[in-house]
């Protein structure tokens, strides 16, 4: 994943290279809990009265339609699992662990303890394929900066890869990078399912509200197969 997406947890921020501001202290686990409304397609959503009150929204893998299924636009690759990540520009090489969602609805976050880590929702579609594949990474650990950490400096026209299985390397370009407040995230615009080939790379960001034990804003980066 009331409209809250991922990354809860943290303390106040401190500079570091270039600039960047991370927040130390902070496991930002990928807590996204399933959309109340049925982003992908296919099953029926819950009701309102059966949703925790302060439910986070999670990616829902897309169910299966008598409604063939729209052309994909653009380019796009067969399904295949991501390897790497390689983001140059942030000095990104970090390698990939598949995330589920548990039994309580929350997507599950990589390991804290490895701070170079990045994960996939590995029911939906993996980078490359037709459709949005979610990518979400530790800003800070409880030790250390982690893998996203400097995900903010990316710009319009950066370049990024994922190293796929099929030893295919899946190369997007950035088409905006854009930070959300928790009470007002874009659920259906951020996880939606796409005709394009497309990722989001999701982290933290923001100030950090003592009060609430989180992070103010999230961090995404929208991106596209070329």
């Amino acid at each position: 994943m009331a409209a809250h997406p991922p990354f809860p947890g943290g303390t106040g921020p401190v500079p570091t290279r270039r600039g960047t501001r991370v927040n130390l202290i902070v496991l930002c686990a990928v807590a996204l809990l399933i959309l109340a409304v049925n982003v992908f397609g296919g099953a029926d959503s819950p009701s309102d009265a059966s949703r925790p009150s302060h439910a986070r929204h999670a990616p829902q893998a897309a169910h299966a339609s008598d409604s063939p299924a729209p052309r994909p636009l653009g380019r796009h690759l067969p399904r295949s699992r991501p390897v790497r990540l390689l983001i140059p520009e942030i000095r990104v090489s970090a390698p990939f662990t598949p995330l589920a969602i548990g039994r309580s609805g929350e997507l599950e976050a990589p390991p804290a303890a490895d701070v170079n880590l990045v994960g996939w929702h590995a029911k939906g579609a993996s980078p490359g394929e037709t459709g949005t594949s979610i990518i979400a990474g530790h800003v800070d650990t409880a030790t250390s900066p982690a893998v996203f950490a400097e995900l903010s400096e990316l710009k319009k026209g950066d370049v990024f890869h994922v190293v796929r299985a099929d030893r295919r390397k899946a190369t997007f370009v950035v088409d905006t990078v854009e930070t959300f407040e928790k009470d007002d995230f874009p659920d259906k615009r951020v996880y939606a399912d796409t005709r394009r080939a497309e990722v989001r790379l999701i982290t933290c960001a923001g100030d950090y509200d003592r009060t609430a034990k989180d992070y103010t804003e999230n961090l995404v980066v929208f991106g596209h197969l070329t």
